[in-house]
């Protein structure tokens, strides 16, 4: 297979897990604002889903003494495409090992990205059996409609940020077969930014410089929504639930994506987004390069980016650290 030829060893992005040093406010938010449905719990963990998510878990919410991203899971397209995988990961030497799943999956591999975020991938997966006050009146969906707080549909991506973006694009066209999508060129040389795809979404995973010299920190996580009348809805429901809202809603000029971005109790960001109907059908699709000073003309619309968009991550900066 050449290097230019779309690999789709990986099928999706399958769940992560998000650490949090409020558990039960972070729980709350997550059911009763964000709209997801508990699915199990496990230890300090709790397992959580959107209502059209086919497996048992897309969200594992962890109690700890800090926030950001415990691990990032995807799935593979089979069980032969899981140890071709593995093979290409240890022979990058970024290998950490085998571990025997959890609640909402089998056998996973866990690895390391160069700025140490940890990465499993899996292919034995457990689907989500509705019990009968949550089974939907058409047999294709997962869970039905339960209408309970921004009642997000699907896990769609997240964001990490990193030291250097460039050595990431390497990792992650290497490692998982991704693709980039688009990406930011800054003026010094450097990426600022990348948007990575294992399959025909536009992308499943960003990152995005870390300007504060510290490693393995998380940006944000997304669930997508039918449309933008849901966007707007969920910036209400923040409102009336006193949760602080940092920018939108209003439309990504990368991606196309229409956002709204706020803090959850404990300080990790998440996102409410549609992302229209953008798909990449197009197997040599070209990365779209954007330069810095088209990214300082603002978001799509004009809207500029918000400062902590650029400096506020999980976990948060010890004082006098950067």
């Amino acid at each position: 297979m050449s290097e230019t030829e779309p690999c789709f060893d990986v099928a999706h992005l399958g769940h992560v897990e998000l650490l949090t040093d409020r558990p039960e406010e972070s729980l709350d938010f997550f059911v009763n604002v964000y709209g997801l449905t508990e699915s199990g719990r496990e230890g300090d963990s709790v397992y959580l889903r959107a209502f059209d998510d086919y497996e048992f878990h897309t969200l594992k919410l962890t109690a700890a003494g800090t926030t950001g991203v415990g691990h990032v899971a995807y799935r593979t397209s089979s069980q032969a495409a899981l140890q071709r995988r593995v093979a290409v990961i240890e022979q990058m030497g970024c290998g950490i090992g085998w571990h025997d799943g959890d609640l909402g999956h089998g056998r996973a591999y866990r690895f390391n990205d160069p700025d140490g975020h940890v990465f499993e991938l899996y292919y034995d997966t457990k689907v989500y059996e509705a019990p009968p006050q949550e089974r939907p009146a058409l047999k294709n969906l997962a869970q039905r409609y339960h209408g309970r707080g921004v009642a997000v549909r699907r896990i769609d991506h997240l964001n990490l940020l990193a030291a250097d973006v460039s050595v990431i694009r390497d990792f992650m066209t290497k490692a998982l077969g991704s693709r980039v999508t688009e990406q930011i060129q800054l003026d010094n040389g450097r990426l600022g930014g990348c948007w990575f795809t294992i399959n025909n979404k536009t992308y499943d995973i960003a990152y995005t410089e870390d300007h504060s010299g510290q490693r393995g920190r998380f940006h944000h996580i997304t669930y997508a929504v039918d449309q933008r009348e849901d966007v707007l809805r969920a910036a209400d429901i923040f409102l009336e639930n006193g949760v602080f809202i940092e920018t939108g809603p209003h439309k990504h000029a990368i991606q196309g994506t229409f956002f709204l971005y706020a803090y959850e109790p404990a300080g990790n960001r998440v996102e409410v987004a549609n992302a229209g109907a953008r798909l990449i059908l197009q197997p040599d699709w070209p990365a779209v390069t954007w330069t810095e000073t088209e990214r300082k003309k603002g978001q799509a619309w004009g809207l500029k980016t918000i400062e902590s968009f650029h400096t506020h991550g999980t976990p948060p900066i010890e004082t006098g650290k950067g």
